[in-house]
């Protein structure tokens, strides 16, 4: 479509049921999905053998990151070949400290995302076993060892510790993609425990003597194992500082907050003793402070001045800093009565709304399993009466933490309106209460289309309609980016892969665009994702954060298992009131279990009624009811979506492959075989003087013979695994139309 095309796609899809019963089939089809690396972070200025592993590693030809600071290339065996999955990472000395995205590029594509942490600490993998006291591993100050926890274990570390000498201590685990859950202990020398850490993976220790040391991690649950990794930091840090902190992923209730927002107010910062009103902080409106929820059950007083119909509004930000806080705004107006003070409460602000309903069992079952809300505050205060106000700030959770870590920024300002948008891609629910939840690569097939579903926070009563659109995509994709139509927080985009795409990878920009008093403002939409493949949601809690880029890839491996479309691609022009028939083409590349049930999404078509299309069926014709649909006059866009059930063959090109490599071995080993009994039968006939040389070709011979029949076994090997991966299998998945466009023209005077 036109990227000039004003367009509009109702918003209200949050989940997509099957149309027909469905048992126990698999959901989605296969995805490349990188699952872990070793290790998980690097210095800068540094280059390091990476391992990964993960899902459809076939073919795997590159490992990609989201900076360009960043390189790889396949680590070659003695034989000048590729080793499967490692490769050789380059930092560069001006790589950009934190977290960054690491994917490889498949046969199908592009994969999901692993954090990669880029650190100027001295960075050690660990490659032995130091499950008890007498095998730590021995700890230099200032550095970091990545390493795997040792299931039903506890791992031991040792460091060197100087009477005085504070030393911060960090096991990072769920900033980096980690299901780890820790436990992070210091022993002294005799390994008896000295503090312990239960919650958020930090230890701020000062030794009270010098002498050895021990760190011990251990999962929280005593599980272990690949997907249970973690960044264990050792920092000597002076003791006027704050504890430092691993860069970490950022949650998708962060996307409403830019942390280097300026709106343009003075910045100033908290200062303690602030906790009751005779120590209240003086302070003036707009304000922009930076403070803590420290000690704990700190409770921090402001106090300011304000006249009749000021209108601010209040923004606080912590949780959406990575931080397991809960802030608590209360204003109040100060009168005296008499000689006693009288306290009028005028607004309580506490959590910003999603604005989608979340799922409420983390599964996209009755809602999408992402939350865009946060437990942070943006809210409006009104003032009634001049007067003198007081503020007071705490963390719900904050109680009996005593943190100096939990910050937060606290900005009092007149209306900015804006807004800040995350996207994700369209998940989908089973009737039989389907619990997956897995992370969605915009990894297209040739001839698919990915719905990926857009949410708005809008901040400081900014009410207005955004377009949404999608930039620097690769050659053969395109995107149709739809409105969010004023006063609605859920738009959709749609991307589409060409049927004669090739293969290709890029990375692309979501963009939303809208009028603010006058003018186009532009922002970023952030892509969400599970970090995880979680296929029963009852069992295992999804873990989704925000991606730092959109990667777009389209593999020409296989095509999508259906496409639809209009017969034609244009616009489909229809006066108000009147009836209009689109011809559909349905392209079948597989066996589809039962015939579609296509529901239209789309402002143009909510409310139709779903189109029945039975398999294989290669046209039908949707028609739309004007005068029942009552689209307004102008250009719409919708689109066709049903589930469906296919017997997928994944890779069935391998067979033939293996099928060569297995007849090779088969004829190889044959060969040899004929070569060691020959050999053998000349040791036997062979004279005294010359029966010593014959049996050392023979044994030769006799080795290579063991040799090839492994390479057989291994072919056969081989060749059934490929067989077995490409027998049918029912998979359960949505398909989606390319966009429709129709341009609804004026009804005829009467």
């Amino acid at each position: 479509m036109s990227p000039k095309s004003s367009v509009r796609l109702f918003a209200g899809v949050a989940c997509l049921a099957l149309a027909g019963p469905t048992f126990a089939q698999q959901v989605i089809l296969p995805t490349p999905r990188l699952l872990t690396t070793m290790p998980m972070g690097a210095q800068v200025g540094t280059t390091v053998e990476v391992a990964i592993t993960g899902e459809n590693l076939e073919d795997v030809t590159e490992l990609q990151f989201s900076t360009p600071k960043l390189t790889a290339k396949s680590k070659l065996a003695a034989d000048g070949q590729p080793e499967a999955n490692k490769f050789l990472v380059t930092v560069a000395a001006d790589a950009p400290v934190g977290v960054h995205d690491a994917r490889f590029v498949s046969r199908l594509g592009v994969s999901s995302a692993r954090a990669f942490t880029v650190s100027k600490l001295a960075e050690v993998t660990r490659t032995k076993p130091n499950a008890t006291l007498e095998i730590a591993l021995e700890l230099k100050g200032n550095s970091v060892c990545n390493a795997t926890m040792t299931a039903r274990a506890v791992d031991f570390y040792a460091f060197t510790g100087t009477k005085g000498k504070r030393v911060v201590i960090e096991c990072a685990t769920a900033g980096i993609d980690s299901k780890l859950t820790p436990v992070l202990i210091v022993a002294d020398g005799e390994g008896r425990d000295l503090v312990v850490n239960r919650t958020s993976g930090l230890l701020d220790f000062t030794p009270a003597a010098n002498g050895k040391y021990f760190v011990k991690v251990h999962s929280l649950t005593f599980k272990g194992g690949p997907e249970h990794f973690y960044r264990l930091a050792l920092q000597e840090v002076a003791a006027s500082v704050p504890a430092p902190r691993q860069s970490a992923t950022r949650t998708v209730s962060a996307f409403s907050w830019n942390p280097a927002a300026d709106f343009g107010v003075a910045k100033t910062v908290e200062v303690e003793p602030n906790n009751d009103r005779a120590k209240a902080q003086k302070i003036t409106l707009p304000c922009d402070i930076a403070g803590a929820f420290y000690p704990a059950a700190d409770v921090d007083t402001f106090e300011f001045n304000a006249k009749k119909g000021e209108v601010w509004w209040v923004e606080v930000a912590s949780e959406r800093l990575g931080l397991l806080t809960d802030p608590f705004v209360l204003v109040q107006r100060v009168t005296q009565d008499g000689d006693k003070e009288k306290l009028t409460d005028v607004a309580e602000l506490n959590d910003i709304p999603p604005p989608m309903k979340p799922s409420s069992n983390g599964y996209s079952y009755d809602g999408p399993p992402y939350d865009g809300g946060s437990p942070d505050v943006l809210g409006k205060l009104e003032i009634k009466e001049d007067g003198l106000y007081r503020l007071q700030l705490r963390d719900l959770f904050g109680g009996t933490r005593s943190e100096a870590a939990n910050i937060y920024r606290l900005v009092i300002r007149k209306a900015t309106p804006d807004f800040a948008l995350a996207a994700w891609a369209l998940h989908m629910n089973l009737r039989n209460g389907d619990r997956n939840a897995v992370s969605k690569p915009i990894a297209l097939r040739a001839g698919g289309t990915m719905a990926l579903e857009v949410v708005v926070i809008r901040r400081d009563g900014f009410d207005g309609e955004i377009e949404l659109a999608m930039e620097n995509l690769p050659s053969g994709v395109t995107a149709a980016g739809l409105k969010i139509p004023a006063g609605k927080s859920q738009g959709m985009l749609l991307v589409t892969a060409g049927e004669k795409a090739l293969r290709s990878v890029g990375f692309a920009k979501i963009v939303g665009r809208a009028q603010i008093n006058g003018s186009t403002v532009a922002r970023p939409c952030h892509l969400a994702s599970m970090a995880w493949p979680v296929r029963d949601a009852s069992g295992e809690i999804p873990k989704p954060r925000l991606m730092a880029d959109v990667p777009v890839s389209i593999t020409d491996a296989e095509g999508t298992p259906i496409t639809i479309a209009a017969r034609e691609d244009k616009v489909w022009e229809v006066k108000a009131g009147e009836k209009l028939t689109i011809p559909l083409k349905l392209t079948w590349r597989s066996e589809i279990s039962g015939q579609l049930q296509l529901r239209a999404y789309g402002t143009a078509a909510s409310g139709l009624k779903p189109l029945e299309v039975a398999a294989k069926a290669e046209t039908a014709d949707l028609v739309l009811d004007l005068a029942a649909l009552k689209p307004a006059p102008g250009e719409h866009t919708f689109a066709l979506a049903s589930g469906y059930v296919v017997k997928y063959r994944h890779n069935p090109a391998a067979i033939l492959l293996a099928e060569a490599a297995q007849k090779k071995a088969e004829a190889e080993a044959a060969a040899v075989a004929v070569e060691a009994k020959k050999l053998a039968a000349e040791v036997t006939a062979a004279p005294a003087e010359k029966r010593a040389a014959v049996e050392t070709v023979a044994k030769a011979a006799s080795e290579k013979l063991k040799s090839a029949e492994a390479a057989k076994a291994d072919a056969a090997k081989r060749m059934k695994a490929a067989t077995d991966a490409a027998a049918p299998k029912d998979i359960a998945d949505i398909v989606v139309s390319e966009p429709i466009r129709i341009r609804v023209l004026p009804a005829d005077k009467k």
